[in-house]
């Protein structure tokens, strides 16, 4: 069983890590909090990914239930689930650079813990996920990820820096291509198990 799970955890962490685009993500969230004093950023960031691990988590212990009172397969799943990571990540490669609008009391816990760090598209990868390796991996999964998103956003300066805005932007642009791929391979694999069963 250990094995099995050595052997999904890569499986369930790289659609997770594209889902969530820390690249795309990271600029938004130092414009975000740029006029914010140092001493508050930590606090911000805490609440951003707690937020983000208490929807996800949520989600995940949700999901089964939401299935089995509406009546949806895995493979029915699979397919809308990838529809809908497909658009996202069209919308995200057309998509230009966010504008500033003005932020609510507790922007960490909302736009930045959701929808920015875990919206629709990683919701959607979380419950596609759990339905094909189970919850064990995704959860442990989400949690790496949550680390990387934590550690990213205190270090974000110095990933900015390193990467530039160009690089910056081509990366994330390489994440919703990845993200695509992914949504195709989530399709082909509810029709072709529709096909079989």
């Amino acid at each position: 069983m250990l094995a099995q799970m050595l052997h999904d955890l890569p499986l369930t962490f790289i659609p997770i890590f594209v889902a969530i685009d820390i690249f795309a993500v990271l600029p938004i969230f130092l414009g975000m909090t740029v006029d914010l004093p140092p001493a508050r950023r930590p606090a911000v960031i805490r609440e951003s990914v707690l937020t983000a691990l208490i929807v996800g988590l949520g989600f995940i212990g949700l999901g089964k239930w939401l299935f089995s009172v509406l009546g949806i397969t895995g493979n029915d799943f699979k397919i809308a689930g990838g529809i809908v990571l497909l658009v996202f990540a069209v919308l995200d490669l057309v998509r230009q650079a966010q504008t500033k609008a003005g932020l609510p009391r507790r922007f960490g816990v909302v736009p930045i813990g959701v929808p920015l760090i875990v919206g629709p598209a990683v919701l959607t990868t979380l419950l596609v996920l759990v339905e094909q390796y189970g919850i064990t991996p995704t959860v442990v999964s989400l949690l790496v990820n949550l680390v990387i998103v934590w550690i990213s956003l205190q270090k974000g300066p110095v990933v900015i820096k390193v990467l530039g805005e160009g690089g910056i932007l081509a990366v994330s642009k390489i994440m919703a291509l990845l993200l695509a791929s992914i949504a195709i391979r989530m399709i082909r694999l509810g029709i072709e198990s529709v096909i079989r069963g």
